[in-house]
């Protein structure tokens, strides 16, 4: 469904199924939620669904299809300005983590989103260092509230 790391017709279209799903907060795990940034280019709302990684008491987003993810560039491109939804909207800041920072967050993204899996190289059961080894090709983003 991710051909070339980016989603193919039927990945989109069960993607907007979710976002609007995982925004309701119905039939969906505590951890889903819907993502929205401006469009890097067009400024135009984007919306996608994804899971957050609760970490020692932080919570973080995580790519799982890695740097050139069009959400990572936008995130980027928005001085990390989001909005979570879930049951209500709330603007937040995301801001990215250093990759010495990931591995750790990396494992706990996999125990809770499983359909990531398939897309990082580690099993979730992996020690930490094989984490830190791919650490720096899946951006990690602590979700902050906005000021």
């Amino acid at each position: 469904m991710y051909r070339n790391g980016r989603p193919g017709a039927l990945a989109r279209a069960l993607n907007r199924i979710s976002a609007i799903q995982f925004s309701a907060g119905i039939l969906s795990p505590a951890q889903a939620v819907t993502l929205e940034v401006p469009g890097r280019c067009t400024g135009r709302l984007i919306s996608l669904p994804v899971a957050v990684a609760d970490y020692q008491g932080g919570r973080y987003l995580v790519s799982m299809l890695g740097n050139d993810a069009n959400w990572v560039r936008n995130v980027r491109a928005a001085d990390g300005r989001a909005v979570l939804r879930r049951r209500g909207r709330e603007e937040v800041r995301l801001v990215e983590v250093e990759p010495g920072d990931r591995a750790p967050i990396l494992r706990r993204y996999l125990q809770v989103a499983p359909g990531a899996r398939a897309h990082l190289p580690v099993d979730r059961h992996a020690p930490l260092a094989e984490f830190e080894r791919i650490a720096d090709l899946f951006p990690v983003f602590q979700i902050v509230p906005a000021a």
